[in-house]
């Protein structure tokens, strides 16, 4: 590639949309809609749309078909410009070694290759958003798989509406090891739930690599498992924008595959 493109990264998740404006390994400042609040999505894509020099593609990756219809008519409607999906209009840009490749989210495909490109080594990939997804790459940069299990924020509202007594909370770190109170407890559980399975899914990945993989971390809780990657001895680093340069990624790589 004689220039590298701007790419206008859109991550399409389960409970937000998150944009980005990436070129190569530069991200910019990530803006957020809710998908209860899509109707403000066409005005924050065209301004950023707007701000992007050319040349400019629009690339996204979606696990969330509703919120994707709302950003392709956006797309069309203000900027005229289609948008190419990840995993349709674009390869999935990794390897896979599972037993339906084409069925795994490509939010978890574009974290991984994020992180895989970075390392250029076996990792393991948590992502603590809505779902809790915690993936593993191998040294030779294949998707081998991993665990999915509720989010922090769906386990406490299951927590409320599946019991009698017990009620909602907010989520928090933990700075207590006893819960004192029901609140205390719930959140202490959620957290400490989240890091043990964390921590076990990390030791087994590494029983089945031979050596132990560095761990990344993203999503909208990954500070609650991890507050600072520097006092952790499991985790190396947490990577808000995560999936967006693994979008743009997935866009850069077809660049170079037809170049080729």
């Amino acid at each position: 590639m004689d220039q590298i493109p701007h790419v206008l990264a859109c991550d399409v998740g389960s409970s937000a949309v998150h944009l980005a404006h990436v070129q190569g390994e530069t991200v910019g400042p990530m803006q957020t809609v809710r998908t209860s609040e899509l109707a403000s999505l066409g005005g924050k894509l065209a301004k950023l749309w707007q701000d992007i020099p050319s040349p400019k593609k629009l690339v996204a990756g979606s696990v969330n078909a509703a919120a994707m219809k709302s950003l392709k008519a956006a797309a069309d409607e203000l900027l005229h410009e289609p948008v190419l999906v990840v995993g349709q209009d674009l390869p999935l840009p990794m390897d896979i070694d599972l037993d339906e490749p084409a069925a795994v989210g490509t939010d978890r495909l574009c974290c991984a290759v994020a992180a895989f490109d970075r390392l250029g080594a076996a990792c393991v990939v948590a992502d603590f958003g809505t779902a809790v997804t915690i993936d593993c790459v191998s040294n030779e940069g294949v998707f081998l798989g991993g665990a999915i299990m509720p989010g922090l924020a769906m386990g406490a509202e299951s927590l409320n509406t599946g019991t009698d007594r017990l009620p909602r909370v907010k989520l928090s770190r933990p700075a207590w090891v006893f819960g004192k109170n029901t609140q205390q407890a719930i959140v202490g559980g959620l957290v400490c739930g989240a890091r043990g399975a964390l921590r076990e899914l990390t030791e087994a990945y590494a029983t089945e690599l031979g050596h132990w993989p560095a761990v990344i971390l993203t999503g909208g809780d990954a500070k609650l498992i991890c507050p600072d990657p520097s006092t952790c001895q499991l985790v190396q680093a947490v990577v808000p924008d995560l999936a967006v340069r693994g979008i743009a990624i997935a866009y850069y790589k077809t660049l170079l595959k037809n170049d080729e």
